[in-house]
């Protein structure tokens, strides 16, 4: 846990902003995964985290707005609880380490919301992910499970994401470690890759680095030679020799602050030409738009910046005809590129994503663009100092969509389709780092960073494991 000073002074800063009422904080509980007690990895709710930091199953924070007071509702150990988990911090004592003043037993909970309820006091709470919260707030606060997200509060909502967009350096420290870890797993990943390796047996390395350092992955890693499937996670097949592999894999530090990074190296030892060629288009994307992510800047310029130069890119590849402003215009870069360029990072890897993203990405003004290849753009408003983001432009072929476009002759002014087949089975490209917004620029976050230069890459894959 961070000081208390830091908790209470988020709670402090939160009942400014929402103002009157209850702030209901829900705590995660453990789920079974083929029967009660057979748990599945615990994972604190992020935003209770980051208000009261206390990493346990089955608590729940209230915040009177109107009292001026913080409660901790949970439950000590029984003896036949200690039995199995050893002595642990009273409830009191968690409570004190996040500067709460007031604890109670957790079934004390739904007698506090019905009397609030009762009372016509307002009850602000966060939109349910969790099958066991839209449970509690039917039987606490009578809201129907299919409402547990429309009935959330919109001013809790956009209090939350004010502040959690913007990172303190106690949070950019942390995030510095869990780049620091992906980023040795990706050094790792890059001289275990190899033809007739196991993807499986190389995902399970890479999570060992993980669980070594303390925590564990941020999300499923994603690790295959069918780079051009934009989320495929690991299976139990051999690397062909010749192909690229693909891996997106990120870290979560002990207080579940997360990395989130993409390499793509060659399987055996040496790009290939073309490989090489398309490789080195990606990488100049990249560092051209991590240049361009300056405070005041709309992300979706910077989408939109990676769109223009895959399309001047690939004009030299003879993919792409004709003016590329135009096919700009008329979205021909999705063909190749079909997500997002980034997105925010934090205590989530998709940094809040459970809140909404009209809130967290978007402003009012500026909604999203639901478009094909703009819709799974998650962050699309002004940078501001504080934010932390991705960076993961790329390329990808994927055969059943370029079949499609060929089928329809859509946008055939721009795109050669004739030359387009070749690169049918070449697969996909991804470069992902994460990054700073400072108040002059950005920076990149980790002390070290795994290599991405073509040269760089072939040496790991030379020096193989150590």
């Amino acid at each position: 846990m961070f000081n208390k000073e830091i908790y209470i002074q988020r709670r402090n800063q939160l009942a400014q902003k929402v103002g009157s009422g209850l702030i209901l904080l829900l705590g995660n509980d453990e789920a079974g995964m083929n029967f009660k007690n057979n748990w599945y990895p615990f994972r604190q709710d992020s935003t209770f985290l980051y208000y009261a930091g206390i990493d346990l199953a089955e608590l729940a924070v209230i915040i009177d707005l109107d009292q001026g007071s913080t409660t901790l509702f949970g439950n000590d150990l029984t003896i036949d609880d200690i039995v199995w988990t050893g002595p642990l911090p009273t409830l009191t004592e968690q409570a004190n380490s996040a500067g709460i003043e007031n604890v109670r037993p957790y079934k004390e909970l739904e007698t506090v919301l019905k009397n609030a309820k009762n009372k016509q006091q307002t009850v602000h709470f966060l939109p349910a992910y969790r099958p066991e919260h839209t449970l509690k707030l039917q039987a606490w606060l009578e809201v129907p499970p299919s409402q547990s997200v429309s009935s959330a509060s919109e001013a809790l909502i956009k209090a939350v994401v004010s502040m959690r967009s913007h990172k303190g350096p106690e949070e950019i420290a942390e995030m510095e470690k869990a780049v620091d870890i992906s980023n040795d797993m990706h050094t790792y990943f890059m001289r275990a890759v190899a033809a007739g390796k196991n993807e499986m047996a190389i995902a399970g390395q890479l999570r060992a680095i993980a669980i070594a350092a303390g925590g564990d992955l941020s999300y499923p890693t994603i690790l295959t030679s069918r780079g051009e499937t934009l989320h495929i996670h690991a299976r139990n097949l051999e690397l062909p020799a010749g192909a690229m592999a693909l891996c997106d894999a990120g870290a979560e530090t002990p207080m579940h602050y997360a990395g989130d990074l993409t390499r793509t190296a060659p399987v055996s030892e040496k790009f290939t030409d073309i490989q090489k060629d398309m490789y080195q288009l990606i990488l100049d994307i990249q560092l051209k738009t991590i240049d361009a992510c300056q405070p005041g800047t709309p992300f979706s310029e910077v989408h939109r910046l990676s769109g223009q130069l895959l399309l001047e890119g690939l004009q030299s590849f003879n993919i792409i005809k004709g003016n590329v402003q135009e096919a700009l215009a008329q979205d021909a870069h999705t063909l190749f590129f079909q997500c997002g360029l980034g997105h925010m990072i934090g205590l989530d890897v998709h940094d809040m994503e459970n809140l909404g993203e009209q809130y967290v990405g978007y402003t009012a003004d500026a909604p999203k663009n639901m478009n094909f290849g703009w819709k799974s753009l998650r962050l699309g408003r002004a940078l501001e100092p504080g934010f932390t983001i991705t960076v993961e432009p790329g390329i990808y072929f994927i055969p059943t969509l370029i079949d499609l476009w060929k089928a329809e002759n859509r946008l055939a002014d721009y795109i050669n389709y004739q030359e387009l087949e070749k690169f049918k089975d070449f697969g996909g490209i991804r470069i992902e780092d994460n990054l700073v917004i400072t108040e002059n620029g950005y920076r990149i976050l980790g002390s070290r960073m795994a290599a991405k230069t073509v040269a760089d890459m072939e040496a790991l894959h030379r020096q193989g494991l150590l």
